[in-house]
């Protein structure tokens, strides 16, 4: 008779017999960078901040210190206007950082993210018109070019993966075509492939300032009662225009989602694990209702298990931090640390 409690009698052993593998490796860390002075807490996001320049250098420290080996970068510009200039200026709060993340840390691998929304005054993906209705929408084909030229510019400011998540159609191909053509032929593109208009991005719109000041992203961001042919047409659409990585968020409402998906396709899949989702765990931890390390870990491990290859997650540094003391404390005692001892 199988006994399979016989496995998960140590530490050790349910270490050695473990099939969701979670390492610091896993991890991208997202970072919001801002042009002003200081780094300012977010108080929907506990332990997030807006980092100026030296702030933003110092938690990615932090981060390649953990074993973590790749982030993604918002930009808070001090500038908005209503086609989002700031997203593609040379001199942008983004490309700046980039160029000074670069230098300093050149293993890393720096992850832009590549949409307006930050830039916009009205907080929406790309230049808005007005609708039949006596409303506005926003005109998918006027904002692939301005795409584009984000992914373009942040490219030559040194980064190694651009990651469209404005959802608009065609926008993958527009930037594949792009980067060809400057020279950038190289650079893989890191496509939010399937983005549900979700209520767990709060805790985002309020760091970055990108709230929809008319309207909502309804009408060009996914149905979350969607199922899962939308979910793999939309891939599919991504996979046949270039797109390098597929990505699925939300990320805990959407495991079933991530799991098709990955059985669908063969690119690697990143699961982004979002801000909404981030600030639950962290307030339940903070009002003693859950275990935030066990908690935390759980759900990461969930991702993996459904078919992430990558997390992007605001409880990296964490999570990298208490998986390193769970390698520590299974690690086996050498016989003149006995005798040491």
């Amino acid at each position: 008779m199988q006994r399979p409690r016989r496995l998960r009698r140590t530490r050790a052993l349910r270490a050695l017999t473990r099939e969701t593998y979670l390492a610091p490796e896993h991890f991208i860390l997202p970072l919001f960078v801002h042009e002003g002075q200081g780094d300012l807490p977010i108080s929907t996001m506990p332990g997030v901040c807006r980092h100026d320049l030296p702030g933003l250098l110092a938690r990615i420290q932090e981060a390649v210190d953990l074993g973590i080996g790749s982030v993604v970068l918002f930009g808070i510009p001090d500038h908005k206007d209503a086609l989002g200039q700031e997203s593609r200026s040379e001199e942008g709060v983004v490309q700046r950082a980039i160029r000074s993340v670069r230098a300093r840390f050149p293993e890393l691998t720096i992850i832009a993210d590549t949409c307006l929304c930050e830039y916009t005054d009205h907080g929406h993906c790309g230049p808005l018109v007005p609708d039949s209705r006596g409303g506005w929408t926003v005109d998918n084909d006027a904002a692939l070019p301005l795409l584009a030229a984000t992914a373009v510019s942040q490219a030559r400011a040194g980064a190694d993966i651009v990651a469209p998540s404005a959802m608009m159609d065609g926008q993958v191909g527009a930037i594949r075509a792009a980067l060809d053509q400057a020279g950038f032929g190289h650079i893989p593109i890191m496509a939010y492939a399937v983005k549900y208009a979700s209520a767990f991005y709060g805790p985002f719109r309020e760091a970055a300032g990108s709230a929809p000041s008319v309207g909502d992203r309804a009408s060009y961001q996914m149905d979350p009662a969607g199922g899962y042919r939308e979910a793999i047409r939309e891939a599919q659409l991504d996979v046949d225009e270039g797109a390098d990585f597929l990505m699925v968020k939300p990320a805990l409402a959407y495991l079933d989602v991530l799991r098709v998906v990955r059985d669908t396709f063969d690119l690697p899949l990143v699961a982004y694990n979002v801000s909404g989702e981030y600030a639950m765990l962290k307030a339940a931890a903070q009002a003693g209702m859950l275990d935030e390390r066990r908690s935390v870990l759980e759900t990461l491990g969930s991702l993996r298990r459904a078919g992430a290859d990558a997390i992007m997650t605001y409880h990296a540094l964490d999570a990298a931090r208490w998986l390193r003391e769970d390698r520590e404390a299974t690690r086996p005692v050498r016989t003149t640390e006995v005798a040491e001892r």
